[in-house]
């Protein structure tokens, strides 16, 4: 198994609000005004090149592995890290299907190829979604992990995987594995992590360009954001979101500084407690543990809340969200992506490895 310390390597970007807005000009209005566009297309996973539509596997028997930090519980500025999770009580994440907590887990060893990936995801799987073989630099633990390949091409092409949650739930927590090929050099629109979402996906279809309007949906994605070719890839880390106050049809991004894009000389409403943290751009060819936690509000009530961890270390905590206004919009599907509008400078990847997906905070691998 691969060595599982985590010492968080990255290359830090420390963006000032007016900095940031001169950034996006030309991706978008960015003049104060609310804006339609930050340059971000909408998220579509294309066309499935398949669909089980299946009812989700069992992630086994349920165990009761003791006391767990509880997140919904805790107040802003207090979200559990690093070793306080689900992780911590399943060495080499032996067993951690089974934790009473854990709705789903997936290392990637059970498949012959990707063409076997919808027993699982059931959902979808999109495009070119395979299975990296043989363990090496590409596997993070074990022998085998997910490859997304991006050809080189002008044309839109959206890499997925994607898992139904049921029964629906109001808290989720997806912890993955991840690493960009050191080849990375997409600009401009791109869909590259984690997701999290009540009703976006329609029939297996996504419904881009619709606002989020309190009753129909609501989406989360933890991933990096290069809106120019000049800037450093991959790209600054940040919430891409459809919540009813976005600002533009096609989804907001929330970077863990404050700001919103876009029109970013607007404060984003995050309330009296949120806390500032530093943009990050993570590097490319190395492996790092992604965990991003949704927390639905209650209707009525801005209690709704995001946060978002790099190999345990929370890096962006975004409260006073409001997500829904009825109960019964809860979150209905997690997924994993690699989309792109346009990828002109060559053929490249991104893998993923070990994902869980659970109701309370999970955390990084520990060490056997």
């Amino acid at each position: 198994m691969r060595r599982v310390a985590h010492l968080v390597v990255i290359r830090v970007v420390v963006v000032g609000l007016l900095g940031f807005a001169l950034a996006v000009v030309g991706c978008g209005d960015d003049d104060g005004a609310t804006g339609t566009d930050a340059g971000s297309r909408p998220l579509d996973s294309g066309r499935p090149m398949t669909d089980s539509g299946g009812v989700p596997t069992d992630a086994g028997p349920a165990v009761d592995s003791g006391p767990r930090a509880d997140a919904g519980s805790l107040p802003p500025g207090d979200l559990p890290y690093g070793d306080m999770g689900i992780a911590a009580r399943h060495p080499g994440d032996m067993g951690i299907g089974a934790d009473s907590d854990v709705i789903f887990a997936d290392d990637f060893e059970s498949y012959g190829s990707g063409a076997d990936l919808d027993t699982n995801w059931n959902a979808g799987v999109y495009w070119n979604s395979d299975i990296e073989t043989g363990g090496g630099a590409n596997v993070f633990a074990g022998s085998q992990s997910l490859r997304f390949t991006a050809p080189m091409q002008t044309s839109e092409l959206s890499n997925g995987v994607a898992r139904t949650v049921s029964p629906e739930l109001d808290v989720l927590f997806l912890r993955w594995y991840s690493k960009f090929d050191s080849s990375f050099d997409i600009w401009g629109s791109s869909h590259n992590g984690g997701g999290i979402s009540a009703h976006y996906f329609m029939g297996g279809m996504a419904t881009p360009g619709i606002p989020a309007d309190g009753m129909n949906k609501f989406l989360i994605e933890y991933e990096c954001w290069r809106g120019e070719m000049a800037e450093m890839t991959p790209g600054s880390l940040n919430i891409y979101i459809y919540h009813p106050e976005q600002r533009s049809m096609w989804g907001d991004h929330f970077f863990p500084n404050g700001d919103v894009m876009p029109n970013t000389s607007i404060p984003g409403n995050f309330g009296p407690t949120f806390m500032p943290r530093t943009n990050i751009t993570p590097e490319v060819g190395r492996w790092y543990a992604f965990e991003l936690m949704l927390r639905a509000n209650t209707p009525g009530s801005r209690d709704g809340r995001i946060g978002m961890w790099l190999d345990g270390v929370l890096i962006g905590d975004f409260p006073n969200i409001r997500f829904r206004d009825i109960a019964s919009l809860t979150i209905d599907r997690f997924g994993l992506s690699l989309h792109f509008g346009s990828n002109p400078s060559g053929v490249t990847h991104k893998w993923y490895d070990n994902v869980v997906a659970a109701r309370s905070y999970i955390g990084p691998m520990v060490a056997p």
